[in-house]
């Protein structure tokens, strides 16, 4: 595995981690009441736009990933597609990452 790669995985696992631990704990305390989440992420313009700008990246990222994964027929990295919704954009960039740097194997993309 190439040193990028490598960084793109680490990226990845930070990108996983890092959020969580802050919404994992919120969660607990707050009963796993996601529609309170969703109010909370909305309690002021500050966080309404964060909420927005990351909502963006996403749809960014979904449309890239299909442009490129579809026509290259590279099903793997349609993975990224749901690890942005179960865990968030800053795991799925960089694993999308990860998973296109792969090296191409003989009679196309694995």
């Amino acid at each position: 595995m190439t040193p990028l790669r490598i960084l793109y995985l680490v990226l990845s696992v930070g990108g996983a981690v890092v959020p969580w631990l802050y919404f994992g704990p919120w969660l607990w305390e707050n009963s796993f009441d996601l529609p309170l989440m969703i109010e909370v992420w909305n309690a002021n313009d500050a966080t309404t736009g964060l909420v927005y700008d990351l909502t963006w990246a996403y749809g960014v990222l979904v449309l890239w990933v299909l442009i490129e994964a579809l026509p290259r027929r590279d099903w793997r990295s349609l993975w990224a597609i749901p690890a942005g919704v179960m865990v968030g954009v800053s795991f799925a960039l960089p694993l999308y990452l990860f998973l296109r740097s792969r090296p191409d194997r003989p009679g196309g993309p694995a």
